[in-house]
């Protein structure tokens, strides 16, 4: 049994030289290096983004829905939508470990884990499409894939049903990041503050900021907006279309005294938002871009044209301790594991 690059690199087919998630084509062949692990996949959680426009192309049908994604994985060996670039995550179960990580990893035959690294550069064969949760980003699978030597997993909580950690750990770097980023006293703006990743953040950020802070939360849809206001999290709580700069720029100035954020986090899953999110964020401030539909070079650019210095993250969705962070804030707030339940657990 050969063994592979740690990066997988062994697995590019086109273009040659470079990794596995900027190829285009990679190998899926379900035969494992001896430091590759081989996972029976359960469930696809396909990034927000993708699964948006996957739905869209669609019109919203589930057979539709699951030939596309079978055609992205045909062509590509791995889930990477050729349109937003993105992936998502999976959950499933270890079926094989190479021997050359045998000591290295505490995995071992049978566990159930949910990987941390995107479907964008993971091989993925999909056998059968069983079912498809367009509410959740969801969808059922019988299927294979591999895991990396560098590849990080979590073992799946006993706490709660897997369809829920699966959500959660989806998003994982939003309110992780979120929590290393707010200081006490901030004032804190969440773009999609009504979503799976906009939700966690709003915990964090109320923790993090802390009673002389100031957490302003954005929604688009009334139901996003019903949900940002029922956690109670935010000290306001508005309605916008985050693709109309100016007018989300006034809502916010209005709302923060004409002082504007320290911290914006966009959590949103359209393109378009990434001038709201610097028009409203003070000078010197910082913006955290974890959706995957930034375009960071209108960010760069865009920020450049209307003179405004702020510095800007992109959504890193690799955290130190991320997994631990994103479960742990659900365990701590009652009413945000209610909320979750409720959406995701199935």
């Amino acid at each position: 049994m050969p063994t592979g690059c740690k990066y997988g690199t062994h697995r590019v087919i086109e273009p040659a030289g470079v990794m596995p998630q900027a190829a285009w084509k990679i190998d899926n062949t379900m035969e494992i290096r001896d430091n590759e692990i081989l996972i029976r996949v359960q469930t696809l959680n396909i990034d927000a983004a993708s699964f948006t426009q996957i739905k869209k192309e669609a019109e919203y049908d589930d057979a539709r829905i699951g030939e596309i994604m079978t055609g992205i994985v045909a062509k590509r060996g791995k889930h990477h939508n050729p349109v937003t670039g993105s992936g998502g995550m999976l959950i499933g179960s270890v079926e094989q470990v190479g021997p050359a990580l045998v000591g290295k990893t505490d995995l071992a035959s049978a566990d159930r884990i949910a990987t941390l690294v995107s479907l964008s550069l993971t091989p993925l064969v999909i056998e059968k499409i069983l079912k498809v949760h367009q509410d959740t980003d969801q969808v059922d699978i019988e299927g294979h894939a591999i895991l990396f030597e560098s590849g990080i997993y979590a073992k799946l909580p006993s706490d709660m049903p897997d369809s829920l950690a699966l959500a959660v750990l989806d998003v994982a770097g939003a309110p992780a990041q979120t929590a290393k980023l707010v200081k006490p006293g901030d004032t804190v703006l969440v773009v999609g503050a009504g979503g799976k990743s906009g939700l966690l953040c709003l915990y964090e950020a109320r923790k993090r900021a802390g009673v002389t802070g100031k957490v302003v939360a954005l929604a688009h849809s009334a139901a996003s907006r019903t949900r940002a206001e029922s956690l109670g999290y935010a000290d306001v709580v508005l309605a916008g279309d985050a693709t109309r700069p100016l007018d989300i720029m006034r809502m916010i100035e209005a709302a923060t005294g004409g002082k504007l954020a320290d911290v914006t986090i966009n959590c949103v899953n359209i393109p378009g938002t990434e001038m709201s999110s610097i028009l409203c964020t003070k000078e010197g401030g910082l913006v955290y871009f974890f959706s995957m539909a930034t375009s960071f070079t209108a960010a760069a650019l865009g920020a450049e044209g209307v003179g405004h210095d702020v510095t800007m993250i992109i959504g890193n969705g690799y955290t130190r301790g991320h997994a631990q962070i994103a479960l742990a804030t659900l365990r701590e707030s009652p009413k945000l594991c209610r909320m979750f339940e409720e959406l995701y657990a199935r």
